[in-house]
């Protein structure tokens, strides 16, 4: 998770309405005992005229691992005349008590306190916004639904509706073998890290022994729950969308993996709301790659205006939803800049997104069904050129050119188009098929075809056929006789060049994002008319007068900060010709900085490789291992894991290691190990 901050794009604000003070650290109590750690930054003009407030609740730490990206943001928003506050969540950084899960009903029930004593604040009218990307985003929809009377608008960024069906824990279905185990060998690592001294005094050692021994691995929870039962209903706001009855603003980008998100919640949520998606990453749009980044801030300023300060600012005037609808480009696993244009819809689903229905024909997409069976080719490294799942702009995270991928699949190539196509929405793929396994999964790729040959990644969805009438109740898939499937592919916004042909691809297996089936099905395609790929056209009805231009991006100075060591990535595929065994290998440097504010010096390494032999399913496994530091002068702490799942026919095997070091003394060694069987996965 490196902070990329794009210096040549962004206006650095240095002068503000409001002179801010800062406060570094302050206790909030909760009414258990236990102290959440926070920061503050507050416009001097709150000492003799209360102000809005604007929250930002996560796990990250406030004094040194989101410290550089607070520091453009909070003052920012301070400088115009809000209490702006950074809060650690229980059982992390200073904060005391443990962290047991992610989106836990605890980690809830602290936001309303927290809410609670924002609100009884002499410097506080009383009105509060959340804001947050990712995590905070996430729980920033699930406090809302829990309908605080203080908190009267949010800002979502980065986050789902939808904590089964669109995190990093499954998709369609399918375990996510990419970033299952590593989301939660992150975790462990950066829940492992221990308060600092300087805040929590003396006593730091005791509660970093304490934390690092009753902080559980959260894989355990997730693997025991492969279905999408209650546990994953809880933090789901899309259960009842009605919850959420204040202002709602989401925010993603096509190149991030929580896009999906943005388009139920424009359809669905009941109260005023706005969706905005650009081409970024898992980023805040006035730092984002790929760009063009926008003056995110200057429009949050309007959103918190409208709602926090009931000043018209013109915002819900607006269109409800703006999309960048991005140029064809050639495949490259990073950018700088996606080419495109804005385009707006006052409602999702729009009349301007008409499905278009192509069929399969002989490795063609045709016009009408041509009939035939067609059985698809079954190879375990098919998927490795995917890129990651979740991008955050760094090099190597998005998917290359994808013609190797093409060639381990079932791929079907349309003709020749004489005009350009515009793509938004969810393209959708129905097939019939024709199974010999009770288990089994599908990949579906859409793909830009050049004139030159190369192969452009459009979009791509993917299902665990058990779980194709229900991700609750899954059943067993049906052997020798036919059934329909609709496999739905992630939303995209994407104009495909007249010149250009469509490429569907569809495989049973998508190493390393889903982690396959025990065994290798034997999956046929009946081509017929039930067998169709449906695709929202886009007819642009946005006239360029209609679209005011985003500002330019302004933020205030990020804080000094000096490089000890340099962050980089490799990310590479080897292939063993004699066991014929694949491995992905991605290892990510994010470097050291030392924070002259503070003395705080941090940094981390992070590798995750992935194993798999052909003809062999389960062979497949993963090992992620991190290195990460934290310390000051004399004061060093390092903690190392080490992670790995298998399974076998029956079986998932996790195992959890986690050491920590004080200086180079070790004072902490565990390797938890963890099985469960596996359900219908």
């Amino acid at each position: 998770m490196v902070f990329n901050v794009r210096e040549s794009t962004r206006l650095i604000k240095e002068d503000f309405p409001h002179e801010v003070d800062i406060v570094e650290h302050l206790w909030i109590p909760m009414s258990d005992g236990v102290r959440l750690s926070a920061k503050l930054w507050i416009p001097k003009c709150a000492a003799t005229k209360p102000v809005p407030a604007v929250l930002e609740y996560l796990p990250y730490r406030k004094n040194e691992f989101t410290a550089l990206r607070d520091s453009i943001r909070h003052p920012y928003f301070a400088g115009h005349g809000y209490v702006s506050i950074r809060v650690d969540m229980r059982g992390c950084g200073d904060s005391e008590g443990i962290m047991y899960d992610e989106y836990a009903k605890q980690e809830q029930d602290d936001a309303l306190e927290v809410l609670d004593w924002i609100a009884e604040q002499d410097w506080s009218t009383g009105s509060v916004g959340m804001i947050g990307k990712s995590w905070g985003g996430f729980n920033g929809l699930q406090v809302a639904a829990r309908q605080h009377p203080a908190l009267k608008a949010i800002i979502t960024l980065c986050s789902t509706d939808d904590r089964y069906a669109d995190d990093v824990h499954y998709k369609g279905g399918v375990m996510l073998a990419s970033d299952m185990l590593w989301w939660a060998s992150t975790m462990l690592v950066y829940n492992g890290r221990p308060a600092d001294p300087q805040n929590v005094g003396d006593a730091w050692r005791e509660k970093w022994l304490d934390r690092l021994e009753k902080t559980p691995p959260f894989i355990e929870a997730w693997m025991s729950h492969q279905r999408r039962d209650a546990y994953w209903k809880h933090g789901s706001v899309c259960e009842n969308y009605g919850d959420i009855k204040i202002p709602v603003y989401a925010v993603g980008g096509w190149a991030d993996g929580y896009t999906n998100a943005i388009f139920r919640m424009v359809q669905n949520l009941k109260g005023p709301k706005k969706g905005l998606i650009g081409p970024w990453a898992h980023e805040y749009p006035e730092v984002a790659v790929p760009g063009p980044q926008i003056g995110f801030l200057q429009e949050c300023l309007r959103w918190w205006d409208q709602w926090l300060k009931e000043e018209e600012t013109g915002i819900m005037d607006e269109p409800v939803f703006r999309m960048w609808l991005q140029d064809a480009v050639p495949p490259k696993t990073d950018y700088d800049v996606r080419p495109g244009e804005w385009v707006l819809e006052n409602s999702w689903p729009t009349e301007n997104a008409k499905e278009q229905t192509m069929y399969l024909g002989d490795l063609q997409l045709i016009d009408k069904p041509d009939g035939g069976k067609e059985s698809l080719m079954t190879h375990q490294q098919h998927g490795l050129y995917a890129g990651v799942y979740c991008p955050f702009g760094q090099e190597g995270d998005m998917p290359s050119d994808q013609a190797i991928e093409n060639g381990l699949s079932n791929t079907f190539t349309g003709p020749v188009l004489e005009e350009e196509l515009a793509i938004l929405g969810f393209p959708k793929m129905q097939v019939k098929l024709l199974s010999d396994s009770r288990r089994a999964n599908l990949a579906v790729r859409l793909s830009d075809l050049s004139p030159f040959g190369t192969s452009k990644l459009i979009s791509w969805g993917q299902l665990n056929l058990t779980h194709r009438n229900s991700h609750e109740f899954p059943e067993d898939v049906p052997t020798g006789e036919e059934f329909i499937v609709t496999v739905e592919l992630d939303a995209i916004g994407y104009k495909v060049p007249k010149g250009h042909r469509l490429q569907l691809s569809v495989s049973p297996v998508y190493w390393p994002h889903a982690w396959p089936a025990a065994e290798e099905a034997d999956l046929q395609i009946i081509k017929d008319q039930d067998t169709k790929l449906l695709i929202p056209a886009y007819t642009n009805k946005t006239k360029p007068e209609d679209i005011a231009a985003f500002e330019r991006p302004e933020t205030a100075a990020v804080m000094d900060r000096e490089i000890i060591r340099e962050a980089g990535r490799v990310r590479e595929i080897r292939h063993n010709t004699v066991t014929n065994e694949w491995v992905l290998e991605d290892f990510s440097d994010e470097g050291c900085r030392r924070l002259p504010a503070n003395g705080l010096e941090y940094g981390s390494t992070n590798k995750n490789v992935y194993r798999i032999t052909e003809g062999d399913p389960l062979s497949a496994s993963v090992v992620c291992d991190w290195t990460l530091t934290v310390g000051r002068e004399d004061w060093q702490t390092r903690l190392e894991s080490t992670s790995t799942m298998t399974s076998d026919a029956s079986k998932f095997y996790i195992t959890s290691g986690l050491k920590a070091f004080e200086g180079d003394k070790m004072v902490y060694d565990t390797c938890r190990k963890f099985e469960v069987e596996r359900d219908f996965n």
